[in-house]
């Protein structure tokens, strides 16, 4: 049978797979929580302040951040992913499906958090200015925005060609490589007689990338920091780019 490849946009149909949640089943909630306490001390909000989860997913972190006390909304594109994440609406914490590159509540939010490298998939750098444009224009005049995104060079420089991994009795075969200025990862595997493969498409962003994109938005660069410690960051040491915005 043939292989059941997307014709959409590869986010718009990976991210709304059931198998890119059975694939990244086992990612590491302490640490991303860790990452946000650390975060939240670092920060500062008060305890009413409005915080955006930008490309929540399924809401897991969104919901972590609720817990803290604050007003949360989540947006992602994905459907399947926003609508299992509403089952956990309550008056602090709400979700919906939206296009980052599509302004959401203008002036409303105090914090929007971009977390885990949730940007860089569009096709275009344009795409990517756009939709930083967007969310700055969801911040308050004096907000802050964090964008958590790999660090590139880091990243290429210990690249896995090849790799396989089962889950859940599925044999996922997964190849990695850089073209045409995108980290791109390809994910075939097979379940119930049919043969499947999906494309992860990042571009492969650079501290001076983001730079450039900055300087065309409304946004101000504090701070960048180096991993989820907060330390330093370091273009050939460090595991993360972490940009702390402020309009």
């Amino acid at each position: 049978m043939a292989a059941q490849k997307e014709t959409a946009t590869w986010f718009s149909t990976w991210f709304d797979s059931p198998y890119y949640h059975i694939l990244y089943q086992h990612r590491d909630m302490q640490e991303a929580q860790h990452f946000m306490d650390t975060l939240l001390t670092h920060l500062h909000p008060k305890p009413h302040d409005t915080i955006l989860d930008l490309a929540c997913g399924k809401g897991r972190h969104s919901r972590y951040l609720s817990q803290k006390g604050y007003d949360v909304t989540g947006i992602d594109l994905s459907e399947r992913s926003i609508n299992y994440a509403k089952q956990f609406e309550y008056e602090r914490l709400h979700f919906f499906r939206h296009d980052m590159r599509e302004v959401f509540r203008p002036a409303h939010f105090d914090f929007i958090v971009n977390l885990f490298t949730s940007f860089g998939y569009f096709e275009t750098e344009t795409e990517n200015v756009v939709a930083l444009c967007a969310t700055a224009e969801s911040l308050k005049h004096g907000g802050k925005l964090v964008i958590d995104f790999m660090n590139t060079d880091k990243v290429i420089n210990n690249l896995v060609a090849e790799e396989e991994k089962e889950v859940q009795g599925i044999n996922f075969k997964i190849t990695r490589s850089v073209e045409n200025g995108f980290i791109v990862k390809n994910i075939r595997f097979r379940d119930k007689g049919t043969d499947y493969s999906f494309e992860e498409r990042v571009r492969a962003l650079r501290e001076e990338d983001f730079l450039e994109y900055f300087g065309m938005t409304q946004l101000r660069l504090v701070e960048t920091f180096g991993d989820y410690k907060l330390n330093p960051y370091n273009q050939a040491a460090s595991d993360r780019m972490i940009f702390v915005l402020k309009k």
